[in-house]
């Protein structure tokens, strides 16, 4: 498989149609080598539409459609000084995008098993400024915070006040929101926090990813 053919056909059939038209992002996304971040058996889906697993036999856990990684990091628009949290490292690609923009980023996922995996990724493309950490992130993280920027990199059902308390004014962050009576479709929504007090909010567009997973409910022993 030619994969400087597969990169190219992505950003100009995939990206440029989905609005992706940032000049930075394009140039990063010809840089970036998305196919280290797949498993061998689904190479040849690197750069395909799809949501490709983290793993064979993983279930619920992949990469997310080129395109919108490509909208995420337009939208974020993370500058090289900026300190950024993930929730759901996954793969580690996202992160990796996300790394290669900011000073310092943290991935938290709550599988420790996907955690292996995002940090055997990251550590085979020389990714050093990434942090994999193993929590709700729901929670967020907060011994690092505050953050520049958030991204939740799965769905949920609404963006967690403790996520938003970690954002440093002028920060950004950016989640899938599912919509009520829509479900399962999704706004990309993306919060900027104006100052201490405001938060302003902006639908990037609508989608379906899979739901960020969480702890398995509590059983209480009577």
């Amino acid at each position: 498989m030619n994969f400087e053919s597969a990169r190219h056909n992505m950003i100009e059939q995939q990206l440029r149609p989905w609005l992706v038209n940032d000049p930075a992002v394009i140039e990063q996304l010809y840089a970036d080598r998305r196919e280290d971040f797949v498993p061998d058996a689904y190479r040849a889906l690197a750069f395909a539409d799809v949501e490709v697993p983290v793993a064979m036999g993983v279930q619920g856990v992949a990469l997310l459609p080129p395109k919108l990684e490509g909208r995420i990091l337009q939208a974020l628009a993370v500058q090289p000084h900026e300190r950024v949290l993930e929730i759901g490292a996954g793969s580690g690609h996202m992160a990796a995008l996300l790394a290669s923009r900011a000073k310092e980023v943290w991935s938290l996922e709550i599988d420790p098993a996907v955690a292996a995996i995002a940090r055997a990724n990251l550590g085979r493309a020389a990714v050093e400024n990434v942090h994999v950490e193993i929590g709700d992130g729901l929670n967020g993280l907060a011994a690092h915070a505050p953050y520049d920027v958030i991204v939740v990199s799965g769905g949920v059902a609404e963006i967690p006040q403790v996520l938003v308390d970690q954002l440093a004014v002028g920060g950004r962050l950016i989640a899938f929101v599912t919509l009520p009576e829509q479900a399962p479709t999704m706004a990309l929504r993306c919060l900027r926090r104006i100052s201490a007090e405001a938060i302003a909010s902006e639908d990037v567009l609508e989608t379906v990813v899979p739901m960020l997973r969480q702890p398995p409910a509590r059983k209480f022993v009577f």
